[in-house]
């Protein structure tokens, strides 16, 4: 059935006009002033609301497991409190054990993921090197629609990769035309300080934070971006928590160099004080890697955010409830890590970038949808709405309010990061793939739904990357002796 969204603003990441958004079979077919219905279509009036991109959240981790438990969130019911937020599109990751294959863990990630409720797709971790991994990396990308390649540079003596595993993999990646992403932090440094502090009687969530000071971000950060710029490959790092790794993207970035850079919404609005409350169980829930900061550091990232430094948000979603947490209660090295957000991100990013002034509506799209899009090579079809989008579409209500809640969200987990946070715009609709998946409250979201998004390699910004190895490529000199 056809749908018009009717009255509204339509706001994308370069321009926002006044406009009806016709849509069938599943893509926006027409964007202009006082479009006619079709007869028998659905007609949502959107006056005096936002009419936007849905979000992409391009750092999710549903049904994980990890640290000898099971991440709670699976991919329905993940997806569908993405949805609720305002998010039609999530990237997960296939994380291999080490010695696994590549493409036995990615199909069984894709089994799981059967049942998301809205589109996905699934960035894969290189945990170990080999031959396989080499020819498996190549599959991957050519023949299922995989274009980007994880890196954890912590988690030693389990999924760590060493700079051997770095270089190999970062050159593969560069032959493939897919984009090379790392979690940032020095894991020979956080596993020595980890030691230290339970050797110095240390044990409860305090000790999380300690054993993962900004400067190993900083370190590690700093590194995989070296790495990169010697092998002339584009480089995306997660998860960014500090200034150290904010200051090593800007050096690079006002150097010429391709790396982007991601944030979570948790650090950019939650400050490291948590790790000392009283209750164990709610210090033990903010839990994560990297840990929330010092409040400094907030306010460095949000105006890496602004600058153009940063260019996307997501969450980190990875949910574990308190008994799993408290399978740590007494070594917080055992703490599960992890944290939700998938409903929320959106929500907290406009009251407190847009109601602040920090960004403006196309400021926002842009970081929560657009640049995703852009950068993991599903723009136009992502991240825009426009005549050929896929119809993934919000409609935010600028003026209405809500009461962030464990009591009241969706999210598959007994914890909210953003507990009792009032919020003002929200939404209202969440239109995915053409059809209401929520309205106001009412929960339409379909098992298995969603649809795997195949990305192809070789987004736009290799052009430059190819002509840069032309125009620096190694040469020798011609000598007469």
């Amino acid at each position: 059935m056809a749908l018009l969204v009717k009255g509204g603003t339509v706001v994308n990441a370069d321009f926002t006009q006044r406009a009806d958004v016709l849509v069938a079979d599943g893509k926006v077919v027409a964007v202009g002033p006082d479009l006619e219905a079709p007869a028998g279509a659905e007609v949502i009036d959107a006056g005096g609301a936002y009419v936007m991109p849905g979000g992409i959240d391009p750092h999710t981790h549903m049904e994980l497991p990890f640290m000898g438990t099971v991440a709670s969130e699976d991919f329905y019911s993940g997806t569908t409190a993405g949805a609720v937020g305002g998010t039609t599109t999530i990237i997960d990751f296939v994380i291999p054990s080490p010695q696994q294959d590549l493409l036995d863990a990615y199909h069984t990630w894709r089994g799981w993921a059967g049942k998301a409720a809205t589109d996905y797709s699934f960035h894969v971790a290189v945990t170990w090197w080999s031959d396989s991994v080499r020819a498996a990396m190549g599959t991957l990308v050519n023949e299922l629609g995989v274009n980007s390649f994880k890196h954890f540079m912590a988690y030693k003596g389990a999924i760590m990769c060493d700079d051997e595993v770095l270089v190999n993999s970062f050159t593969r990646a560069r032959e493939l035309g897919a984009l090379c992403t790392v979690h940032a932090e020095n894991g020979e440094l956080v596993a020595h300080l980890q030691q230290q502090l339970l050797a110095m009687g240390i044990t409860g969530p305090e000790g999380h934070p300690q054993s993962r000071p900004s400067a190993v971000e900083g370190e590690a950060a700093d590194r995989a971006i070296r790495i990169a710029q010697v092998l002339n490959v584009p480089l995306y790092i997660v998860h960014n928590s500090c200034i150290e790794s904010l200051q090593a993207i800007t050096r690079a970035r006002n150097e010429g160099q391709r790396v982007f850079g991601e944030v979570l919404a948790g650090h950019l609005l939650v400050d490291d004080g948590v790790y000392r409350h009283n209750d164990w169980d709610y210090a033990a829930h903010h839990v994560m890697s990297p840990p929330f900061r010092p409040k400094a550091h907030q306010e460095a990232l949000w105006r890496g955010l602004q600058a153009g430094m940063l260019q996307t948000t997501a969450t980190d979603h990875c949910c574990f409830c308190t008994p799993q947490k408290r399978m740590g209660h007494n070594n917080f090295t055992q703490i599960p890590n992890g944290t939700g957000g998938v409903e929320d991100r959106m929500h907290v990013l406009w009251h407190h970038g847009v109601n602040s002034g920090r960004l403006t509506p196309s400021e926002f799209v842009a970081v929560t949808s657009t640049n995703a899009a852009r950068i993991f090579n599903i723009y136009p079809r992502k991240g825009l709405i426009a005549p050929g989008a896929d119809a993934d579409i919000v409609i935010w209500d600028p003026a209405r309010e809500r009461t962030i809640s464990k009591d009241s969200h969706h999210q598959k987990i007994d914890f909210n990061i953003f507990e009792g946070m009032v919020v003002k715009g929200i939404n209202t609709v969440t239109i995915a793939n053409g059809a209401v998946v929520y309205r106001d409250g009412d929960v339409r979201t379909v098992r298995g739904a969603g649809r795997y998004v195949d990305r192809p390699p070789f987004p736009s910004y290799y052009d430059a990357v190819k002509r840069a190895a032309e125009v620096n490529a190694p040469s020798a000199v011609t000598r007469t002796g």
